[in-house]
């Protein structure tokens, strides 16, 4: 998988997106969002994928926007293409929100495609812009830095954290980056009872590679964010749960906490979780988003923390932003274990960065060492 830390060397001066949809509609409305922002250019359009694979080669576009459902040749099989011709030019697939929509995005992701944004067929030309534009510019830039002085404006594909990391409140600036895979060392005040995960941009390819390797003994429950709408985490759960030895569930109001387990928090509900006698169960709801998302990270860290304590392991993974953060400082504060992914096996490594930057992590690792460490710690 291409990752935040290996860009391909570009020199052009802007941000460079190939739209393809077989829509006139959509490939004007996505087109028109990405020419308000100055850092990047529209270098193309296709209506199909033979025609995006001919103009990828003619073009070389940073980004490709990709439909999923078109004639001639469809986005999975444009996007099979795409990794095996032009391994390194990213791809944001375009979905729709519903059940077919959802079901091929997660293949899609699990096929190579760095990320997605959802459309609705139902919006006006303006609320369908304002939707798409309020999506797909971040997701454009979340791949790329802009950088100053000599060799300005120069895509690269490192992550927004060297960028973002200025906006990081002062309670948690950073103090010291640390070395991937060197541990810091310090006493631990309980042994672990939960496992909770954050993950964000590429999550559904890291979570494939972290909840498979659990045992079918783990001890433990696991509770996740992945920020994704509704069905998308229902589905996903389905995916990981055919791949993995452990149950894996969608959570759901009331569910008891089981160890061995794990949840996975539903699209727009935050996930929550409360003592009620000897159980634990869990309890969803949709108050005011945090971090601009729903579920939220940081929500469900400190709902871990009220329950658990330090007797936890955190881990944050790929993804945009820093949701999480405030979570992992709590639970690292009540005595918590906190893995972070390495920038270099992330798809953008800003939520594991700001958390490594800020000294928050224990350990630093490739994503392949995640599960490994979280058992280690049993």
């Amino acid at each position: 998988m291409l990752n935040a830390s290996n860009p391909r060397p570009s020199p052009h001066p802007r941000i460079r997106v190939l739209v393809v949809d077989d829509s006139v509609v959509i490939r004007k409305i996505l087109s028109d969002a990405l020419r308000n922002d100055p850092e990047i250019e529209v270098i193309g359009t296709a209506s199909n994928g033979l025609i995006a694979l001919q103009r990828i080669a003619q073009l070389s576009p940073d980004i490709v926007t990709l439909d999923i459902e078109m004639p001639e040749m469809d986005g999975i099989a444009t996007l099979r293409e795409i990794k095996r011709q032009f391994p390194r030019t990213r791809v944001i697939m375009c979905s729709t929100l519903t059940e077919r929509g959802a079901s091929i995005t997660i293949e899609a992701l699990s096929l190579g495609a760095d990320d997605y944004l959802t459309k609705s067929s139902g919006q006006s030309g303006v609320n369908a812009m304002e939707n798409l534009h309020g999506q797909l510019i971040p997701k454009v830039k979340q791949f790329f830095h802009r950088e100053t002085g000599p060799g300005a404006n120069r895509p690269n594909a490192r992550s927004m954290a060297a960028r973002e990391l200025t906006a990081v409140p002062p309670l948690a600036r950073p103090t010291a980056a640390r070395p991937a895979g060197i541990a810091v060392p310090r006493t631990r005040q309980a042994s672990p009872r939960a496992v909770a995960i954050g993950v964000s941009t590429g999550g559904p390819n890291a979570l494939a590679e972290v909840i498979p390797m659990l045992p079918k003994d783990f001890p433990l429950p696991v509770f996740i964010v992945q920020h994704m709408p509704p069905m998308f985490t229902r589905l996903l759960a389905e995916r990981l749960q055919s791949q993995s030895k452990v149950k894996v569930v969608e959570a759901q109001e009331g569910m008891r906490v089981t160890a061995g387990f794990v949840y996975i928090a539903p699209g727009d509900y935050h996930m929550v979780l409360a003592k009620t006698g000897g159980s634990v169960l869990i309890h969803l709801n949709q108050g005011p988003m945090e971090n601009s998302c729903r579920p939220a990270v940081d929500v469900l860290f400190r709902s871990v923390g009220e329950v658990y304590g330090g007797a936890t392991i955190s881990a944050i993974l790929t993804g945009m932003g820093q949701d999480g953060l405030r979570g992992v400082e709590q639970l690292r504060a009540l005595g918590g274990y906190v893995i972070a992914q390495d920038e270099a096996s992330s798809v953008v490594w800003g939520m594991p960065g700001f958390v490594a930057r800020a000294g928050l992590a224990d350990v630093v690792c490739d994503l392949k060492l995640v599960t490994p460490e979280i058992v280690r710690h049993l």
